[in-house]
């Protein structure tokens, strides 16, 4: 099916790293900081009609534009691209080797010592072409997270 395919889910589990590139700057509402972020996703699920592919990724392009607020709560934007290795074709009779967008919307909920995030994330799996066909699987994704903070010394 062009553009996508039907009855396909996705579960996965994966580790960040990010590092604040900016100070905070900006108009108003906007300002923010830039933050670069590397994802390891170990475990990587994809549920299709004709099996479960299992799998991991790595996503070394983030970007993410964290929001300057005075608060517990610090809404995000985030772009992110990668690879997918997984151990049957996916979508199903495509390639084993998929290429991964996304574009997320989230917060980090502050605490003393660790943070919480929640996101809503479009994410797009794609072969770019490696094999024929390539319909590729998008998908929306609510993602939970657990994390610290911490600075140079």
């Amino acid at each position: 099916m062009p553009g996508g395919t039907s009855k396909t889910g996705v579960w996965n589990l994966g580790l960040r790293y990010g590092w604040i590139l900016t100070r905070p700057h900006g108009p108003s509402f906007l300002k923010g900081r830039f933050e670069y972020v590397l994802d390891a996703t170990p475990v990587f699920l994809v549920f299709q009609p004709a099996n479960t592919a299992y799998g991991a990724g790595f996503s070394p392009l983030g970007l993410k534009w964290d929001f300057a607020t005075r608060g517990a709560i610090v809404p995000y934007l985030e772009l992110n691209g990668g690879t997918l290795f997984t151990n049957h074709d996916v979508p199903f009779g495509t390639n084993t080797v998929n290429f991964t967008s996304a574009a997320a919307l989230g917060t980090h909920i502050l605490k003393d010592r660790y943070n919480w995030s929640i996101e809503v994330r479009y994410m797009h799996i794609s072969n770019a072409g490696l094999a024929t066909p390539n319909p590729g699987i998008n998908t929306v994704q609510v993602r939970l997270g657990v994390g610290r903070f911490s600075s140079r010394k």
